[in-house]
């Protein structure tokens, strides 16, 4: 129901896009944070580089590091995204028993999906020292 939300993204590119506005500047942390694997994330920002919606350019010296930016259209398609699956929830939640109990309820679990990431990163990162 979230990606019939808007047309303008797919849900994979509503992710993406969504992951490098909230910070993620290299297509390794993308992949990483959202557990895709590289062809994916590659494809998917080479799509959205092509629509104009992401820029990218190299990291300092590091040629085979590249950072992630979103366009000024970019953000606007992502605020839109959000703005139209925001009022898809809150209309699905109003048709339920107890609604802001609901979206409480989803705030907790994207509170928990966020500690999971932390945690996993951390694991991820010791396992590599």
């Amino acid at each position: 129901m979230l990606e019939k939300a808007s047309t303008e993204l797919s849900l994979a590119n509503y992710r993406v896009l969504a992951a490098i506005g909230s910070g993620d500047e290299r297509a390794s942390r993308v992949g990483r944070n959202l557990a895709l694997g590289k062809p994916t994330v590659s494809a998917t920002v080479d799509s959205l580089c092509l629509r104009g919606l992401v820029s990218r350019s190299s990291v300092g010296d590091d040629h085979r590091a590249v950072a992630l930016k979103l366009t000024v259209e970019g953000q606007a398609v992502l605020d839109r995204v959000e703005r139209a699956m925001i009022e898809r929830i809150s209309d699905l939640s109003a048709r339920t028993p107890d609604g802001p109990r609901l979206m409480e309820a989803l705030s907790w679990l994207g509170r928990a999906m966020d500690d999971a990431l932390v945690q996993r990163t951390a694991v991820e990162g010791n396992a590599t020292r």
